[in-house]
């Protein structure tokens, strides 16, 4: 039920950010709160008992749920920010993008050794990210408890890469 509800208020934005790319835009989602609130019951409802110390939201669009997830949760909320976004002292991790590389960093003082940490993004694609966020967490000292998602691209083999670092993998509504 709630994976239709999601499909049937995103939007496809053909060509977007290029030529070739059927862009999935979840903001229409965003206008309805009732929706929100649908969304992060399924998000608690699939977590269940696990135990989760934190979630870490990937940024921008995994703060947005992130944050509400980690409130509803009674946990701390980790921004996961790219390089030079984050004021204090930061641990980093370079990873390789199709073209290119890409930063991610985290506060040094997010979160303590050994705490169960969800990480949470909007969309779930190649995975590239968010593995590159588990590896920075786990440098860290923290423990992948798991990941959730809004929407995930099945094409796009994400969940093949990141089910050997957690078999706890929530995805809301799967293309």
């Amino acid at each position: 039920m709630i994976e239709q509800q999601i499909k049937t208020a995103i939007r496809d934005i053909h060509d977007f950010p290029k030529p070739g790319i059927i862009f999935k835009d979840i903001t229409p989602i965003l206008k309805d709160p009732e929706l929100c609130t649908q969304i992060n019951d399924a998000f608690l409802n699939k977590i269940g008992d696990l135990q989760i110390d934190a979630i870490a939201g990937v940024e921008s669009r995994g703060f947005l749920f992130g944050l509400s997830l980690a409130t509803r949760l009674g946990v701390p909320f980790i921004p996961v920010r790219k390089a030079g976004k984050l004021p204090h002292t930061v641990n980093q991790k370079v990873y390789e993008l199709e073209y290119g590389q890409a930063t991610i960093e985290i506060h040094t003082d997010a979160f303590n050794p050994g705490d169960r940490i969800m990480i949470h993004d909007d969309l779930l694609a190649t995975g590239g990210t968010v593995t590159a966020t588990s590896q920075l967490i786990q440098e860290m000292g923290g423990v992948v408890a798991g990941f959730s998602f809004v929407v995930g691209l099945s094409f796009l083999k994400g969940l093949e890469k990141i089910s050997p670092i957690s078999s706890n993998i929530i995805v809301l509504a799967d293309y």
